[in-house]
């Protein structure tokens, strides 16, 4: 969806879809960055990915995609943050068991040792990410 047109938006968010975005890729590669805040404004929701590849973005950090969304894409932690999660989930057609903590949902969850959630986003260069829970399984980092 970089290359989305003003005039799409609002088909866009008429239609459900979720535009994935993949701002390390726009960084890697030096391309401009969509405007996910236009995006939002309009009603389309935005999903965040990291679009892990050694092509285009050899990068699997999503703390570091939320940043660039934050500082390059205007969006706002919490909007980052829900876009890499519950809007990731629906993008994908799993927002029934993924992307939320929510009961009868998988227990998929990372906690970072923050005193605030946008710090998530504002330490972009380290890896705050404290473990993981995956399926209910805890995982370390």
């Amino acid at each position: 969806m970089d290359h989305v047109q003003t005039s799409d938006f609002a088909p866009l968010a008429k239609s459900g879809t979720v535009a994935s975005l993949v701002p390390g890729a726009n960084y890697f590669l030096g391309h401009s960055y969509p405007n996910a805040r236009r995006l939002i404004s309009a009603g389309v929701p935005v999903a965040l990915a990291t679009d892990y590849n050694p092509g285009s973005s050899p990068t699997p950090s999503m703390p570091f995609i939320l940043s660039l969304a934050c500082t390059q894409m205007k969006m706002l932690p919490a909007e980052a943050i829900a876009a890499a999660t519950i809007n990731g989930a629906w993008a994908l057609r799993l927002a029934e068991r993924k992307g939320s903590i929510e009961p009868g949902k998988d227990a998929d969850l990372a906690v970072f040792h923050v005193k605030d959630y946008r710090e998530i986003a504002y330490w972009f260069g380290a890896n705050h990410c404290e473990f993981m829970a995956t399926n209910g399984t805890l995982r370390g980092i």
